[in-house]
Formats: structure tokens, sequence, C-alpha cells
């Protein structure tokens, strides 16, 4: 189920090239701080990956909920 949410995620990211120096920026809409800049759409593209990851695996820890995608939706429940 984690694996389906990170790819669905990463299907709604956007990019663009940024005019300054021509790098090239990602985020994903409905994800607040999820975002990455790199020189190459590649690295970009890996290194909102990376980010999207660690923000979810922080957002569980920290018992935050997290935002349904595409009609999948990741709970957290505490145990006993």
């Amino acid at each position: 189920m984690l694996v389906e949410y990170l790819q669905t995620s990463l299907r709604h990211a956007h990019y663009e090239i940024l005019e300054g120096d021509k790098s090239f920026y990602g985020e994903i809409p409905g994800f607040q701080g999820v975002y990455a800049n790199a020189s190459t759409l590649e690295e970009c593209r890996e290194q909102l990956k990376e980010v999207l990851e660690e923000w979810v695996l922080f957002r569980i820890y920290k018992n935050l909920p997290l935002p349904q995608i595409d009609g999948i939706e990741i709970k957290i429940r505490t145990a006993a």
C-alpha cells in the first residue's frame, strides 16, 4: 500500500524549468513542503522521490495525517 501511495503521488508531480539558471523544479500539489530542484529533469525526479519518502515517513512518525490521493488513503493508527 505504501509503495502504491508513493508511486501515485509522484504521478501528480509537476515540473518546470526555472528561467534564471535553467534548472528543473518539481513539486507535488497538496503535499506541502515536498519539492526538489536540480540541474537535470532526471535528478529532479530522483530528489523529489527521496523528499516524498522522507516526508511520508516523518508524518507517520509524528502521527500526522497524509493527504488522500486518487482514492488511496493511509491512516496512521497507534498500537497498544
